[in-house]
């Protein structure tokens, strides 16, 4: 007689406090898998209390929950219920433009995510058991009912690993791709040794770079214990100049990276850059098990290649001390190809309520997916490598000032 499955059961919790934090991060960084610092509970909350993502500024939390009969937590799944598209980076603007011009209403919507965080992890924390299929399902089944029961046009899950999108294609979702640049540890020795990979015009091309960003300076690279006050107050600065430039508001505000340095200091990298012992520009990192992601940068002088030093050359160079398998140097800019980074797949997965839009999406992204595909291919063979190093296409305007790097 075949035993009956455990039962299962979904909840849904309004913010992080109410969530065991143990508990979360024992899904969120599972034995034996890279851990990743923006599913870590200490993050997640700390973006809700300092008031970051919180009902005010358009984030309400819809945390998803799975239980098994005992009462432990085999499932979870950050989200939030949104009225814009802000902070998101997978653009849906003219899905939503096309909805309200059809008569109907975009928002809210659903969103499955880390907030203000355009980088590749899990986002259906299951655990390892014979029953994660099932986990999965009562996650996903329970997301899509709130977003009917709450009126929201879809339920957006962006950034995710390829198991979690090619399992949500499989279960109806639209699938959607794009392409950010990402620098892959060879087992580089040394800076030098990852130059040597390189075409000789591309390695003298970087050493002028370094060489003329870091004359007259002193860097300084600052993590764990060795954070002060000080170096967050020079930092914050500079992010509010670099927020208020180029989105009008900046999303973060003090009260949020305090809490990351009372939380999270040996999960941070600054790169501050002074002249004449005066800090001019700084770069913030976060360091993950495996991968090293560069997330804000500002500066209060412009100097040439400043910002290729502070945000990829610096980061590099800590990764290779680190052992570190990859840096992570955020969205956009095809100007990180020619010192390294090379192009690799982001993923999301899309359900949408009304289904002329769902269809008009589906067709849009099946000629969106070939021709991003397309252009990873084409830009992999664009890379700085000599002809003898191997890169693999696609695994996984020049712009000095971007979300991320």
């Amino acid at each position: 007689m075949t035993a009956e499955p455990e039962k299962l059961t979904a909840r849904l919790e309004t913010s992080m406090t109410a969530i065991p934090r143990s508990a979360w991060n024992a899904l969120a960084h599972p034995s034996g898998h890279p851990s990743n610092p923006f599913m870590d509970w200490d993050f997640l909350e700390a973006m809700e209390s300092a008031g970051c993502a919180s009902p005010r500024t358009g984030w309400v939390p819809q945390h998803f929950l799975v239980t098994r009969s005992t009462g432990e937590l085999t499932g979870a799944l950050p989200a939030y219920l949104k009225s814009h598209s802000r902070g998101e980076f997978v653009f849906d603007h003219a899905w939503a433009d096309a909805l309200e011009r059809a008569g109907g209403h975009y928002y809210p919507k659903l969103l499955c995510a880390s907030p203000f965080t355009p980088v590749t992890g899990p986002r259906l924390l299951v655990g390892t058991g014979p029953d994660a299929d099932r986990v999965r399902e009562t996650l996903l089944g329970a997301a899509v009912t709130l977003a009917k029961e709450a009126g929201a046009s879809s339920a957006h899950f962006n950034f995710l690993t390829e198991p979690d999108w090619r399992w949500l294609g499989d279960k109806g979702l639209l699938l959607r791709t794009d392409q950010q640049f990402h620098w892959i540890n060879r087992n580089y020795r040394s800076f030098d040794d990852f130059l040597s990979a390189l075409t000789s015009r591309k390695r003298k091309m970087i050493r002028r770079e370094r060489s003329i960003a870091q004359e007259g300076l002193q860097i300084e690279r600052a993590t764990g214990a060795a954070l002060t006050p000080r170096h967050w107050d020079a930092f914050f600065g500079f992010y509010l100049d670099t927020g208020s430039r180029k989105w009008g508001s900046p999303y973060l505000n003090r009260a949020f990276f305090e809490k990351i340095h009372e939380r999270m200091a040996d999960q941070v990298l600054l790169v501050i850059a002074y002249l004449d012992g005066r800090p001019i520009a700084a770069a913030l990192n976060f360091i993950g098990s495996d991968t090293l992601y560069g997330r804000y940068w500002g500066r209060s002088l412009n100097r040439p290649f400043l910002h290729f030093e502070l945000c990829y050359y610096q980061a590099l160079d800590f990764a290779i001390e680190r052992g570190l398998s990859r840096v992570e140097a955020g969205a956009q800019g095809e100007h990180k190809l020619a010192r390294g980074y090379e192009p690799h797949l982001t993923r999301s997965a899309h359900w949408i309520a009304y289904p002329p839009l769902r269809e008009a999406v589906a067709r849009y992204l099946d000629r969106e997916r070939a021709a991003v595909e397309q252009g990873v291919e084409y830009l992999s063979e664009l890379t700085p490598f000599r002809r003898d190093v191997t890169v693999a296409p696609g695994s996984s305007h020049d712009t000095e000032e971007e979300e991320g790097f």
